[in-house]
């Protein structure tokens, strides 16, 4: 019989790609992680593991089994917590990941209406963006991930095998120095900008900037690269360029020195939560899940 804790020590060797960066990972020793990856063996009748010296490879039986661990202790997890929550007991844990902006403006609401009414949830969170949150997700590394994807972009994220819990639709701004020529205009076409020095986001972040500005005839000239929001308002209120940011984004900043313009047509990225189906049947994902619904529908209204 496979046990769910062997199954997380192969993940973890798998990840680490040593018994002793796994047995610290996991807060153990490194014999019982060598222990319990010998019972492992001995329960599927096939080796899991090639030691080659201090390194690990896994066999083809190892990768198989690690390709569907995720599943099975998310599952487990699943199972775990409505049980709990069917015997009574007043207790659940959600590991949630969130992109920054969201972190500073949907999550904290979220999460301080959720501890009011069930105090006996934990809830951790960690930081990523999408892909990344969602790849997190899906290999069983949180529990609800807060996600993005822009209307129409061409390489849309595939969420065919998620639980979508739509938030908001969160609108691109312009950004300009307050002495700039457009900071009085209220609103402007993208094209206004195309000579412009912009600051943007590293390649896969400055993707649909890049797009938008080839649909409406140019080539953004980026002078400046960051992914950091207060940056990014650093250097346009510094008279150095302008930029298009999400107004969540803009909403957790003060923009000092800046000014915001309406950009025409409007580009909007999508706002998500997102889990697994067997975890949207816990109840303290679920409660997470309602209690994102309702900050995200207080931020809209404001």
């Amino acid at each position: 019989m496979i046990e769910a804790r062997h199954l997380r020590v192969l993940r973890a060797v798998a990840a680490t790609g040593s018994f002793s960066a796994a047995a610290r990972e996991l807060g153990c020793t490194q014999p019982a992680v060598s222990q319990q990856m010998k019972a492992l063996e001995t329960s599927t009748g096939t080796p899991l593991l090639i030691r080659t010296g201090r390194e690990m490879r896994l066999t083809q039986a190892g990768e198989a089994l690690v390709r569907h661990a995720a599943g099975i202790l998310a599952g487990l997890t699943a199972a775990e917590e409505e049980v709990a929550a069917i015997a009574g007991l007043r207790a659940g844990r959600v590991r949630l990941v969130s992109f920054p902006s969201g972190s500073s403006t949907l999550v904290p609401t979220a999460l301080a209406a959720l501890r009011a009414e069930h105090p006996g949830t934990r809830v951790s969170l960690v930081e990523a963006e999408p892909p990344r949150s969602v790849e997190m997700l899906r290999e069983g590394d949180c529990d609800v991930a807060l996600a993005f994807r822009y209307e129409g972009a061409g390489a849309a994220e595939d969420w065919d095998d998620l639980v979508v819990r739509p938030l908001l639709a969160d609108r691109l701004v312009g950004l300009v120095p307050e002495a700039h020529r457009l900071a009085d205009a209220g609103s402007v076409t993208i094209d206004a900008f195309a000579d412009e020095s912009w600051i943007a986001g590293c390649p896969r972040c400055r993707r649909q900037l890049v797009e938008v500005c080839r649909g409406a005839g140019f080539a953004p000239r980026i002078d400046f690269a960051t992914d950091d929001y207060p940056a990014v308002i650093g250097l346009v209120g510094a008279g150095l360029g302008v930029a298009v940011m999400p107004e969540l984004a803009i909403e957790s900043v003060r923009p000092k020195g800046a000014r915001t313009v309406t950009v025409e047509p409007p580009v909007q990225r999508e706002i998500v939560a997102l889990t697994l189906p067997d975890l949207a049947q816990v109840p303290a994902v679920a409660a997470t899940l309602d209690h994102l619904t309702r900050a995200a529908d207080r931020a809209a209204a404001r």
